[in-house]
This record gives C-alpha cells, sequence and structure tokens, in this order.
C-alpha cells in the first residue's frame, strides 16, 4: 500500500536548466500531485517579466500544487544585523508565496549558527513563524546534517518544543538524517501531524557518511537508507502528506527530465510502500 502523495523538488531537474513553467510541466507530465520550488527561480520568472499571477493561473491549468518552497534566509544567524535583514527577505519572499498559494517555506539553519544555542534558535524560529503565519505560510523547520547547529532530528524537535510555537512543524529528509547521525527510530518518537514535508531520496555506501555530498544522492530504494522502516515509521505516526523527490545529481547522460521525473515516481511508490 502507498499512503503518501508525491511532489518533486525542481532541484531534482537542475541539469536541464529549466524555467518555472518547464518545471511544471514535467511535474505535471510525469504524474505529480504537487511541486516544491525554488524562490530565485520564481524570482528569475517575474525578473523576466512574468507575473505571480501568471504563474499561479499556469499551476491551476497544469494541476499542480505548490506544496512546499526552498529558500534560504538566515533567519538563525548569529549576527543581529545579518538576522534583522534575513527577517525582512522572509518576509518579502513569504508574501510573494502566498500570492502564489504556496503556504509553506523551508526554514533550515542557512547562515552562521555555530554559536548560536538551542534556545536562541527557538526564538528565532518562534519569530519566523509568527511572521509567516500572520502572512498565511507555514515555515517547516529543517535540520541539515552539515549543519553546525540544528544538524539532528533531536536538535529540531527540541527547537519545536522550547518554541512555543502550537504545531510547528519539521522538514524531513534522510540525507540530511544520515550524515547528521540521526537514528531513523527516532521517527517513532513523532506525531505525523507535526510533519510538515518529507524529501525523499537515498545514498550510496561510498563516498562514507562523513565526506559524503548533495550531489551523491541516488534515487529512492538505490543506496543503503533504510527507506522501507522510514516510510513504515511515517505512517505509524499518521503521516500522509507528501514525499518529495529531492536530488542533486549532476547529469542524467541522454535521459530526459520527464523520463527521470517518472523514474523518481515509481521509485518514491515501490520504496515507500507500508504494511497496512
Amino acid at each position: 500500500m502507498f499512503p503518501f502523495k508525491l511532489a518533486l523538488n525542481v532541484s531534482t531537474l537542475f541539469p536541464y536548466e529549466l524555467d518555472i513553467k518547464g518545471q511544471v510541466q514535467v511535474a505535471a507530465e510525469a504524474g505529480y500531485e504537487g511541486i516544491e520550488l525554488w524562490v530565485k527561480d520564481i524570482e528569475q520568472y517575474v525578473n523576466n517579466g512574468g507575473t505571480i499571477a501568471q504563474l499561479k493561473r499556469y499551476f491551476a491549468d497544469a494541476g499542480i500544487q505548490v506544496v512546499n518552497a526552498i529558500a534560504f534566509f538566515k533567519w538563525s544567524d548569529a549576527n543581529d544585523e545579518v538576522r534583522a535583514q534575513a527577517f525582512l527577505q522572509a518576509e518579502k519572499e513569504m508574501e510573494m508565496l502566498v500570492e502564489l498559494g504556496c503556504l509553506a517555506v523551508a526554514a533550515p539553519p542557512f547562515g552562521d549558527v555555530e554559536a548560536v544555542t538551542l534556545e536562541e534558535m527557538a526564538s528565532y524560529y518562534a519569530q519566523l513563524s509568527n511572521l509567516g503565519r500572520k502572512l498565511g505560510i507555514e515555515p517547516y523547520l529543517e535540520f541539515w546534517g552539515r549543519a553546525k547547529k540544528l544538524s539532528r532530528l533531536s536538535e529540531a524537535l527540541y527547537v519545536a518544543a522550547e518554541s512555543g510555537v502550537e504545531d510547528a512543524k519539521l522538514l524531513l529528509d534522510p540525507f540530511h538524517m544520515y550524515t547528521g547521525g540521526s537514528n531513523v527510530e527516532s521517527l517513532a518518537y513523532l506525531n505525523g501531524q507535526r510533519i510538515g514535508i518529507v524529501h525523499a531520496n537515498d545514498y550510496p555506501f561510498s563516498p562514507a557518511r562523513e565526506v559524503i555530498e548533495d550531489r551523491d544522492r541516488v534515487f529512492p530504494g538505490e543506496g543503503i537508507a533504510p527507506s522501507s522502516k522510514l516510510a513504515q515509521l511515517l505512517y505509524n505516526s499518521g503521516y500522509r502528506g507528501y514525499l518529495s523527490l529531492e536530488l542533486f545529481v549532476e547529469s542524467y547522460g541522454e535521459q530526459s527530465a520527464v523520463e527521470i521525473a517518472r523514474h523518481g515516481l515509481e521509485a518514491m511508490k515501490k520504496t515507500y510502500s507500508v504494511e497496512s
């Protein structure tokens, strides 16, 4: 049984250098329900003369929901001035996303965070969440395995709890769980209602965990990730939301964007099936 919904993170298509309309077309043709956009691509579309209203109609016509956006504002940076500028950037980008109909945005520990305590990060996340919710968008707290702080699921759970944000939601990613040393069994402590979205990917045995990079990610089921266990734990938690294919492969050879997107969709269906 496959209980989840399927989305495509457009990072998977980066080798094809598609504009945002091309990305949507591929996702729709391949059979995805949702898409994760990168803010930089939206801004490029607008800078080239397009409007958010036009783009929103294009998504509606394609039958694709914008389920999350990837942004890089330094909401948890140690420097007060940098962080203040980041919140101005966040407000501008979140307003644009809300206009587009995107109701969530990733909030990873981007910037200089090494000296930031988890308690301080919780306070900053509360500030970001309050700003987002006033605008009508939900920042998903994301941990990065290589981050100097907020690198593990346990840290993300602590920050979410300490923030006081009601129903704070996390963004989960198997690659970041692996590189940061988070145990997949820890997902048993999560209520599925507190998961915003799950990135779907896998990783090989080599390069080693200490040196593996984003570009080494592989399709679900083609590496050593405990994907079946992860899927079952997600299901048992009550999560029924999106799995979003997020790869950073530098070249797919002669395969077309649609072929790659379809391969990823089928890989997710097969790899993340569960027992009811």
